[in-house]
């Protein structure tokens, strides 16, 4: 019997550009897990076929890149994008043409498609346990930098707020464009010595972070009383920087390549295997390799892509992924993940410090009082409606060096 046709989907991550460093992990994430489903078998008989484009880092690419993969390449599903500049440039086209788009990324929130699946973080799952964290630890007073676009804006909007409901202030902001030279950050350092700040929240991507973190440390940053945190820097860029750069400073996400499970070293031992080593996990490739595998087991019990049928087939989508069981939210499209905040050692490697004991319910627009309001917590000690209180944040390492 004749081989069924293969199953195709796009996979629109950028190889080149300033956010390159972090999309070529979600890239190898994506044809990891489309490697395993090939050799168990495929999807009902059918080998998935992967169509790659690279936009180049460059937002507007990534739309004409969707509009090209769904009307010309055969493909109705498609992973990718990074950037919220990029979603946003590709979120009318896969709506226009009712295509499933999963995008593994965290982001700002604030935001709903009946055509996405959203598989990284949103703000109650990151941002709020980490101003926790770094209040208690360092102090209330907090310096933003961020790289020029939609996301850093968005996402320091929205830590602003949360840091002032914790009655912590923020004492200065500043951009760097995405294409920034290390020079570029020599001023914000300036910047950062005359206010003084207890913490720097970091929303730098891609080359950016590698410039910020190494500019820090040239003018004498000290990690271990005024930390970077972030929600965005990762083991790629930890890598790319140096671990002298980046050891002292605080990350914020569901995945690092650290955790112990079982689960966690088959991923890594197949990413070894597929390109070499480990230093480019990141929690980004981690999101879109359990998605690539949510989209295949949805298609096998449904037996078919089409959208409609396959929406509400994810809508019970769940997974046993490298950072534990994870599963689609059905009243938001976005997914229930865990919550961890780990520093980086001298190594370069990424300790756990706090994790919570079970998935985060997501909470996008920030709509549940009980999950993010520290004033009703303060009031009520035990606002657990929803099962995914800070108080029960566990303590895995609280010594601050």
């Amino acid at each position: 019997m004749a081989e069924q046709l293969a199953l195709r989907v796009g996979v629109l991550f950028s190889q080149t550009g300033a956010t390159a460093i972090i999309e070529r992990s979600q890239l190898n994430g994506a044809l990891l897990a489309i490697e395993e489903i090939n050799q168990s078998g495929g999807v009902n008989g059918r080998r998935l076929e992967p169509v790659i484009l690279d936009p180049g880092s460059v937002p507007i690419r990534y739309g004409e890149m969707a509009e090209q993969l769904l009307s010309e390449d055969g493909v109705t599903v498609i992973f990718g994008c990074y950037m919220s500049s990029a979603r946003k440039e590709v979120l009318p086209v896969v709506e226009r043409r009712n295509a499933m788009f999963f995008y593994p990324t965290l982001y700002e929130g604030f935001e709903y498609s009946p055509n996405v699946i959203y598989g990284g973080a949103a703000p109650n799952q990151n941002s709020v346990p980490l101003a926790s964290y770094l209040m208690e630890l360092y102090g209330n007073r907090f310096y933003f930098v961020g790289s020029d676009y939609i996301y850093p804006r968005e996402s320091n909007r929205v830590m602003r707020n949360i840091v002032r409901q914790g009655r912590g202030t923020v004492v200065g902001e500043r951009y760097v464009s995405l294409d920034g030279t290390p020079e570029d950050f020599d001023a914000v350092i300036a910047d950062i010595k005359r206010q003084k700040p207890d913490v720097i929240f970091s929303t730098v991507v891609g080359t950016g972070t590698v410039h910020f973190y190494q500019a820090y440390l040239r003018h004498g940053g000290n990690a271990a009383k005024v930390p970077i945190a972030s929600l965005t820097t990762n083991e790629a860029e930890v890598e790319a920087m140096g671990p002298q750069a980046a050891a002292g400073h605080i990350t914020a996400a569901p995945y690092f390549r650290t955790i112990s499970s079982d689960a966690n070293r088959r991923f890594l031992d197949g990413y070894r295997r597929m390109f070499g080593s480990i230093t480019t996990v990141t929690s980004c490739c981690e999101a879109v390799y359990f998605q690539v595998h949510m989209f295949a087991d949805a298609v096998r019990r449904i037996g078919s892509t089409d959208t409609d049928r396959l929406r509400v087939a994810l809508m019970s989508a769940e997974y046993d992924a490298p950072q534990g069981r994870v599963w689609v939210d059905p009243e938001n499209h976005h997914t229930f993940l865990h919550s961890r905040i780990a520093r980086v050692d001298e190594t370069g490697e990424f300790v756990i410090q706090r994790e919570m004991p079970r998935p985060v319910k997501p909470d996008p627009y920030l709509a549940y009082p009980a999950l993010n309001d520290w004033s009703l917590r303060l009031l009520n000690p035990d606002p657990d409606p929803l099962g995914s209180r800070l108080e029960h944040v566990v303590h895995v390492n609280q010594q601050h060096h």
